[in-house]
């Protein structure tokens, strides 16, 4: 499964988040994250589409269905674990979103694919893939049992720092956070935005002071899978499908919240 490969301009605020991929590396967005593995990692990919929204630049995030054993009821970025039949990380990025949200292939053109992510609680080695919606449609659950919500997240709404925290888990994990469309965006999923915010130049001043706990329910569900940890899952579920908030990082491995532009409103 291929996105459409005619040339399609970019708009001007996603070229300086493109050019910027071009020299990042895993350090960027997991500071002392171990490399994956040759044999044994989980090779998966997670899709970051970006959309012109009515009010500037969105991304397409995911809530998972609170009845899955794993990830239950958490935010993420459609994606899932690789296919045998999958020609690379955009397949299986692609794929996934069809399956998960109903996104047609052919209305994407994917513009980058960011350093792999080895996630050692899980064994995940995740490549985000990055992407422009050059010809949006609706979309929106498929299949309720694996997908809750659907929601567009508008950049502006994550780089406001009325909206920006940092989560502590029980575990003491410590890692960025967003409080959006009724979400708390963490974990994986936080940390991702969080440096693609940096690196995009959208990223406003906020406080790294305000760390909070993480509430009850979203602490409940996730104790449903692997609980955080050094490892790998020494067991792996077959319909865990890829990562999402839980797959947590030890505190302090994402790089520190210490440089924060305040470019003003995102170029559109």
């Amino acid at each position: 499964m291929s996105a459409e490969r005619a040339p399609v301009t970019l708009p001007g605020w996603l070229e300086p988040l493109v050019r910027a991929t071009r020299t990042t590396a895993a350090g960027d967005f997991l500071r002392y994250g171990p490399a994956a593995p040759a044999v044994g990692g989980r090779r998966s990919a997670v899709l970051i589409l970006l959309v012109e929204g009515a009010g500037g630049p969105e991304v397409l995030l995911i809530q998972r269905a609170d009845q899955l054993r794993k990830h239950a009821g958490q935010p993420a970025f459609p994606g899932g674990v690789a296919d045998p039949e999958d020609r690379g990380p955009a397949d299986t990025a692609l794929r996934e979103a069809a399956e998960e949200v109903g996104l047609d292939p052919a209305s994407v053109r994917v513009v980058a694919l960011l350093p792999e992510l080895y996630l050692a609680p899980s064994g995940f080695a995740v490549t985000p893939v990055l992407a422009w919606w050059h010809a949006p449609h609706p979309v929106g659950v498929v299949d309720p049992a694996e997908v809750a919500r659907v929601e567009q997240v508008p950049i502006a709404a994550l780089a406001d720092p009325a909206n920006r925290c940092r989560v502590r888990h029980p575990s003491g994990h410590v890692g960025p956070a967003f409080t959006v469309h009724g979400l708390i965006v963490w974990g994986f999923t936080g940390a991702v935005l969080d440096r693609l915010l940096e690196l995009a130049g959208w990223s406003r001043p906020w406080d790294p002071d305000d760390v909070r706990e993480l509430p009850k329910r979203a602490v409940d569900l996730a104790a449903r899978g692997a609980q955080p940890g050094p490892l790998p899952d020494p067991d792996p579920d077959p319909a865990d499908d890829g990562p999402a908030a839980d797959d947590v990082l030890p505190a302090e491995s994402c790089p520190s919240p210490d440089r924060h532009r305040d470019p003003g409103t995102v170029e559109r």
